[in-house]
C-alpha cells in the first residue's frame, strides 16, 4: 500500500475495507479543474507573501499544469489509495517535483478549506448552468404567451372549472414562478460565492497569508471571514438544495398539468411523440412519460435536501468527516434538475394545443358566473354576497334543468324572481368567455391588455437575469485568465515579486 501523505502519525495503514469506505474519488472527480485552479492561486499567494520561494512556485505551477493537461487528455488516473481528488493531485505534484518543492504547496492550507474552495467554485458554476436552462424555459413560455393573449382556456381551482382565462395568462404564471426560482438561485449563489481558502483546519494560520488575493485569483465575490464558521458550515449546500427543491416542485406542478391536460377526458393538448412513450401491450397508448418522471424525480431532490439537513443537524463546530457526505446529494440534484429543465423546455415548446377544445371548456360549466355576480353588484347596487346567492340560485336552476347561460328565458325567469331585469346584450358580453376576459381590469389579471403588459415586464426580468449571469461569468473568467497569466509568466522565468496581480 502506498504511504499516505498524512501517514506520519500512524504505525499502520488502513485496511482495504476502510480505505474503500473513506475514499470519495467518484464524488470529487468532478472538481479536478477547480482543485488545480485553487492550488495555483494558493501557491501564487504563498510566493507573493514570501512564504515560499520563487523556485518553489515555478516547480509547483509546472507540475500542476502537467496534471491539468493529463486530465484534459483523459490520462490522469485517480487512485483510491489517496482517498480523494485533492490528495491525488498533491501526490502527483510531490512525485513529480519532489517533496522539497511539491511538499510546500500545502503550507497554510488544510484539506478542510481546500475541499470547500473546490466545492464552492463548482457549485457556483452549476447554479449558473441551471439559471441558463431555466431562462430558456421562461422564453418558451413567453413565446406561448405572446401568441395566445386572447386564446381562451378554462382556469381551474380544485381541478374544477373556475373562470375563463387565457393561455397567455397561464403561460406567464409559470414565467412569474420561475422568476422567484431564479431569485432563490441568486440568493444561494451569493452565499456560495465566498472564499473559504485560508481558514485552514479551523483556526486560520500563523503564516502571513493574503486571503483577499486568493479571492481575486479565484473570482469569488468576497472572503468568508470567520475561519471556524468556514470549516463547520454547509449551509451554502443546504440553501442551494432548498432552491433546487422548490424549483423542482414548480416543474412537477407543470408536469402534472401536462399529464391530465393530455388525457382523452380533458383533450386540451397533445404532447409531441418525441416526448412520450408507448405501451408494451397496448398499441394505442401514448404516455406522458417525461412529465411523469419529472413528478417522480422531484422526490430525489426533496430527499437530497433532507439527507443533507439530517447530516448537518448533529455536527458540532469544527470539521467532521460527516461533511464529506454533502456533495453526493447535491451533485445528484443538479443532474436531475438540469436534465429535467432541458426535456421540459422541449416538451412545452412542441406540444400542440387544441384551441377549439379549450374554448369549449372555457365556456362550459358556468365559468362566467363570477363576472355575472360582479355585474349585478355594479348595476343593481346589491352587496356581493347577495349577488353571489342570486347567481348561485341561477346556476343551480340551470344545472338541474340541463340548461346554460345562453338559455335567456330561464335566466330571465330566475333573475326576475329576485327583482332583477337584465339587458341581454350586456349579458352576452359576460357569458361569452372571449368577451368575458376583456372585462378584467385589475393589475395582474387575465385581461389580454394586462397579460401583454406583464409579458413586457417579464421580458425585462429575463434580460436582467441574463445580464446578472454575464456579470457572474465575466468575473469568473477574468479571475481564471488572471491566474493563468501569472502561471505563464512564472513558468517563463519571471520573478513573482515583479508580476502584476
Amino acid at each position: 500500500m502506498a504511504k499516505k501523505l498524512w501517514g506520519g502519525r500512524f504505525a499502520k495503514d488502513p485496511t482495504a475495507e476502510v480505505e474503500e469506505f473513506l475514499q470519495s474519488i467518484e464524488v470529487d472527480k468532478e472538481m479536478i479543474l477547480e482543485d488545480i485552479w485553487g492550488s495555483e492561486a494558493h501557491a501564487i499567494m504563498l510566493a507573493k507573501q514570501g512564504i515560499i520561494e520563487g523556485e518553489d512556485l515555478e516547480k509547483i505551477l509546472y507540475w500542476l499544469n502537467i496534471v491539468r493537461e493529463k486530465y484534459l487528455k483523459g490520462e490522469f488516473t485517480l487512485s483510491k489509495e489517496n482517498e480523494d481528488v485533492h490528495m491525488n493531485v498533491e501526490k502527483y505534484l510531490i512525485d513529480g517535483a519532489g517533496p522539497e518543492y511539491g511538499g510546500k504547496l500545502h503550507t497554510a492550507r488544510s484539506r478542510n478549506d481546500q475541499v470547500l474552495v473546490d466545492s464552492r467554485m463548482h457549485v457556483r458554476q452549476k447554479i449558473i448552468d441551471v439559471k441558463k436552462k431555466l431562462i430558456t424555459l421562461q422564453k418558451v413560455f413567453l413565446k406561448i404567451a405572446e401568441e395566445n393573449t386572447e386564446t381562451v382556456i378554462p382556469g381551474y381551482t380544485h381541478t374544477q372549472d373556475a373562470m375563463p382565462v387565457t393561455l397567455g395568462f397561464w403561460a406567464t404564471a409559470y414565467v412569474s414562478a420561475f422568476n422567484r426560482d431564479i431569485r432563490r438561485l441568486d440568493n444561494a449563489y451569493e452565499i456560495v460565492d465566498m472564499n473559504p481558502l485560508g481558514a485552514c483546519a479551523l483556526a486560520g494560520t500563523s503564516f502571513n497569508i493574503d486571503r483577499k488575493l486568493t479571492t481575486k485569483l479565484l473570482g469569488f465575490g468576497k472572503v468568508h471571514i470567520h475561519t471556524l464558521d468556514v470549516i463547520s458550515s454547509r449551509d451554502f449546500v443546504a440553501e442551494t438544495l432548498c432552491a433546487l427543491a422548490i424549483l423542482m416542485s414548480n416543474l412537477s406542478k407543470l408536469a402534472e398539468e401536462m399529464v391530465y391536460w393530455s388525457t382523452f377526458e380533458f383533450g386540451i393538448l397533445e404532447l409531441d411523440d418525441s416526448f412520450t412513450a408507448g405501451s408494451s401491450i397496448m398499441p394505442q397508448k401514448k404516455n406522458p412519460c417525461v412529465a411523469e418522471l419529472t413528478r417522480g424525480r422531484t422526490g430525489r431532490v426533496y430527499g437530497a435536501l433532507m439527507q443533507l439537513l439530517t447530516m448537518m443537524k448533529g455536527i458540532p463546530m469544527g470539521y467532521n468527516r460527516d461533511l464529506q457526505e454533502d456533495k453526493p446529494p447535491l451533485w445528484a440534484s443538479f443532474d436531475v434538475i438540469e436534465k429535467t429543465l432541458v426535456v421540459t423546455a422541449g416538451m412545452i415548446e412542441t406540444m400542440k394545443v387544441d384551441e377549439e377544445r379549450l374554448e369549449e371548456l372555457a365556456g362550459a360549466n358556468f365559468t362566467t358566473a363570477t363576472e355575472l355576480a360582479n355585474h349585478l353588484v355594479r348595476e343593481h347596487g346589491l352587496s356581493f354576497r347577495q349577488c353571489h346567492h342570486i347567481v348561485g340560485d341561477l346556476v343551480g336552476t340551470l344545472h338541474r334543468n340541463g340548461k346554460t347561460f345562453m338559455d335567456f328565458d330561464v335566466v330571465d325567469k330566475v333573475l326576475s324572481k329576485h327583482g332583477i331585469k337584465v339587458k341581454f346584450d350586456e349579458m352576452r358580453n359576460i357569458f361569452d368567455p372571449k368577451k368575458n376576459i376583456h372585462t378584467y381590469r385589475s393589475l395582474g389579471s387575465t385581461s389580454p391588455k394586462e397579460v401583454r403588459r406583464m409579458i413586457k415586464d417579464f421580458k425585462k426580468d429575463v434580460k436582467a437575469s441574463e445580464l446578472a449571469i454575464r456579470k457572474q461569468e465575466a468575473r469568473i473568467k477574468t479571475a481564471g485568465e488572471l491566474t493563468q497569466r501569472i502561471v505563464k509568466e512564472v513558468l517563463s522565468g519571471k520573478d513573482i515579486k515583479g508580476i502584476r496581480v
